[in-house]
């Protein structure tokens, strides 16, 4: 008996004798980290190193454990063994917090809405920190904080009453992703690695009266092995 196929079709393929043992799972995800500044720190010259303390863990400027809220890394500075991730976009989120959520007794919620103290912050933040990736024994620049994620400046707005009061926000902003659109940076699994946030000699000093996170996010594809004999 001929099997049945279409008039000018082509032979049929073989079939293998063999099952997969293991199949390629593939998804859209965000890698994050975060790194909280006490008041009165002073940023320049300095460099802050994050993704290198997993969920749970004390580090990065927190005296108590990181929540889902500061970082998604189940082991700190490694892509975990099977699992190769392309990071094509990188995001910078910077945050006013009162005095004291370095040990989670207080929020991560101020308003930057006082142009002489929280503004004046964010914007020293955002024009002079730099961000690079830190693998081991090799440091690359990636780019200035104002082009990863923000589109550079900053945005919002700010309306002050009769009393002198403030009301409003300003963040530097949700603008579209810059980096690695054409060429995505390749992280295998096992790939050790953290992020630099550095500053120049003229980054201002973080007031003495609220905090700052930093929180830095990776967005990218990855790709796992399901393994299913």
């Amino acid at each position: 008996m001929q099997p049945l196929v279409s008039p000018g079709a082509g032979p049929i393929p073989g079939v293998p004798s063999q099952q997969p043992t293991n199949l390629f799972r593939f998804g859209e995800i965000t890698l994050y980290s975060s790194h909280g500044f006490t008041a009165n720190t002073a940023l320049a010259n300095s460099a802050n190193r994050i993704f290198t303390t997993p969920l749970g863990a004390q580090g990065q400027g927190f005296t108590t454990g990181l929540t889902k809220t500061e970082t998604n890394l189940k082991e700190g500075g490694r892509i975990p063994s099977g699992q190769a991730y392309d990071v094509y976009g990188v995001a910078t989120q910077v945050m006013a917090a009162n005095n004291g959520f370095e040990a989670a007794t207080a929020a991560v919620d101020l308003p930057f809405n006082d142009a002489t103290a929280t503004v004046q912050t964010l914007q020293g933040i955002v024009n002079n920190g730099v961000l690079s990736w830190d693998f081991t024994q090799t440091v690359v620049d990636i780019c200035p904080v104002m082009l990863a994620g923000a589109g550079g400046g900053v945005y919002g707005a700010i309306a002050q009453n009769a009393a002198g009061a403030n009301s409003g926000s300003m963040n530097n902003g949700n603008g579209g992703i810059w980096m690695y659109r054409k060429h995505p940076v390749a992280l295998p699994g096992n790939t050790t690695f953290a992020i630099l946030v550095q500053f120049g000699s003229r980054a201002p000093a973080i007031p003495s009266t609220f905090g700052v996170v930093i929180r830095v996010v990776l967005l990218g594809y990855y790709k796992s092995v399901i393994e299913i004999g």
